[in-house]
């Protein structure tokens, strides 16, 4: 078996689909928080991210300045 036709059968295609297989690339946060910018952990933008609620830490957003 080659490899695309093991990637086909694990993904539940077979050789016939003429669907391409699109990755899905997760939405980028505009902005992290100061908790999440210095953890480097993904942030999800929220008003309070799901990382601090989790921790009970207040979740502030600094902008940051351009170069």
């Amino acid at each position: 078996m080659s490899t695309q036709q093991a990637n086909r059968a694990r993904d539940g295609r077979d050789e016939e689909s003429e669907e391409e297989y699109v990755p899905r690339v997760p939405k980028r946060t505009p902005m992290a928080c100061q908790f999440c910018r210095g953890r480097k952990l993904k942030c999800d933008g929220r008003q309070t991210c799901a990382n601090c609620q989790r921790r009970a830490i207040p979740c502030t957003y600094v902008p940051v300045q351009k170069q």
